[in-house]
């Protein structure tokens, strides 16, 4: 499949033609219920196939749906983070489609009328050595019921149902058409991902099917308006293979349309194993459903009173924490964004500063968070750990920045320091204070006793003192270094870069 390049503003060029992708997501977050949207069945995850599927479920005669409230409540909390409209009124309506795994025959989801329209989310992305931001302008999101799950492994030539998902609550959240690479989706979609989490309406579990997209791919040549031919590439849950399989789909189109051919609107599936898309069906489209009214469930009304009662839970969002980082304490706006893509890091963050009580001015919250974002991010990756678990506990971290910062350890050491905290949990907060006092790591700032350090390591190394004193720095820096070495790590560096100097100059 050929090449192509793409240009700053998004364009691709390629054989002398200009083309512009288009590009709208439709996202699927399970709703974090401990029921489904219309059952009181259990929506764990992991129970043996078909133990968590009731009457309602399996669309037994006779029987009748009720709308989980708890879901409501989770799409109102999430059309207000995103300033959208919250409808005072609307319905649920019968998708009619048959597949195996869909008992009823059909889906109970929203058509006209969703739970929320509207509102955007804020996105930032790097693309080519180039940083974007935007926001993305959402159309909907609305509330239905999953599917169940066909299962084709392992059952000798035959397919299974399992059908615990069925009826499993779902915010179906969709975009404009309005991206225009794959890297500004994965971009969305990660945004997304961290909002639906950070609020606590989805756990976000992608390997889980927790949280899944799919993309609605078209081109056209470069300045026309007119939307070209889409092709929707179902059940996407990662965000590499949502990007692998945008730029293929792109690649594909335009390879089909250069060539003489034209795009047909159809679903596909990527396969990562192979890199590629594939036809799985013609696409449906909103007629095909034959949507109507579902007669056994009554308009979703939402009281004003309810919204209101929503907004007052809503948590401090992304947006809002990121400017305060930057206003209260004068952090970057890149370290505000990166302490702020995930909750559980932005919380730990948080309990650090409170660990500082009183005196977490600018420059303990900029430690803090070099802290968090590099050291505590490096082991929380290796071990396979969210900041929640982590065996150095923000009070702790917080007790050993201070440490650093009073002289009575180095840097050095203060590493050292985490390295034993993370080996050796405790849940005391003076741990590192003990530790210190423990292991002898407490900082040599006695100037008697460093003089005499000093004294010894120009006197071993006279060769280095003769090329400093010609003008070569790094002779300083390798007699510094054997200063620290004499001291096991333990001397305050500024005072022996102080000392050094004097004495070498005297």
């Amino acid at each position: 499949m050929t090449e192509f390049a793409l240009t700053p503003n998004a364009l691709i060029q390629r054989a002398g033609r200009t083309w512009e992708v288009v590009i709208g997501l439709e996202t699927h977050a399970q709703l974090a219920t401990r029921s489904k949207m219309f059952s009181g069945a259990s929506t764990a995850f992991g129970a043996e196939p078909n133990t968590q599927a009731c009457a309602v479920d399996l669309a037994l005669p006779g029987v009748l749906p009720v709308a989980n409230r708890a879901a409501v409540a989770c799409a109102i909390r999430f059309g207000l983070a995103i300033g959208a409209t919250i409808a005072p009124r609307s319905d649920f309506a019968r998708k009619n489609y048959f597949y195996p795994d869909l008992p009823k025959g059909y889906q109970i989801s929203q058509y006209e009328v969703p739970v929320v329209s509207g509102g955007s989310l804020a996105i930032a992305w790097e693309d080519r050595g180039q940083h974007f931001e935007r926001r993305v302008a959402l159309t909907r999101a609305h509330l239905e019921e999953d599917a169940g799950k066909s299962l084709h492994e392992d059952f000798h030539g035959f397919s299974g149902i399992d059908l615990n998902r069925a009826g499993t609550p779902l915010l179906e959240i969709v975009t404009e058409p309005v991206m225009r690479s794959a890297s500004e989706a994965v971009a969305y979609a990660r945004a997304l991902h961290g909002l639906v989490v950070w609020l606590d309406i989805c756990d976000g579990n992608m390997q889980e099917g927790s949280f899944r997209c799919d993309a609605n791919v078209s081109v056209r040549p470069a300045g026309e308006q007119a939307l070209g031919t889409r092709c929707e590439i179902k059940n996407l849950n990662s965000f590499r293979f949502l990007e692998r399989a945008i730029d293929y789909e792109v690649r594909r189109q335009i390879d089909l349309i250069e060539d003489g051919g034209r795009v047909i609107q159809q679903t596909r599936l990527y396969d990562p194993d192979r890199d590629e898309t594939r036809a799985m069906r013609s696409k449906e489209d909103a007629h095909d459903y034959r949507y109507f009214p579902d007669p056994d469930l009554p308009p979703l009304v939402i009281e004003p009173s309810w919204v209101a009662s929503v907004a007052e839970q809503l948590p401090e969002l992304p947006d809002q924490r990121r400017a305060r980082y930057v206003s209260q304490y004068s952090l970057s706006e890149y370290d505000s964004a990166s302490l702020t893509s995930s909750r559980a890091t932005s919380d730990y963050f948080e309990a650090v500063l409170a660990g500082f009580g009183a005196a977490a001015g600018p420059a303990r919250a900029k430690s803090a968070a070099n802290w968090v974002m590099v050291d505590l991010a490096a082991a929380l990756n290796r071990d396979g750990l969210e900041p929640a678990a982590s065996p150095v506990r923000p009070a702790q971290l917080a007790r050993l920045i201070e440490r650093i910062e009073d002289g009575t350890i180095s840097g050095k050491i203060g590493r050292e320091l985490f390295a034993i905290l993370w080996a050796e949990p405790s849940s005391e907060a003076d741990a590192p204070d003990r530790l210190i006092d423990a292991r002898g790591l407490r900082q040599i700032s006695d100037s008697g006793e460093l003089e005499a350090m000093v004294d010894t390591v120009i006197a071993a190394h006279p060769k280095s003192v003769e090329e400093f004193r010609a003008g070569k720095e790094k002779a300083f820096n390798a007699l510094v270094g054997q200063v620290m070495k004499a001291s096991r790590g333990k001397a305050n560096p500024q005072q022996v870069n102080d000392l050094l100097r004097r004495m070498l100059s005297g």
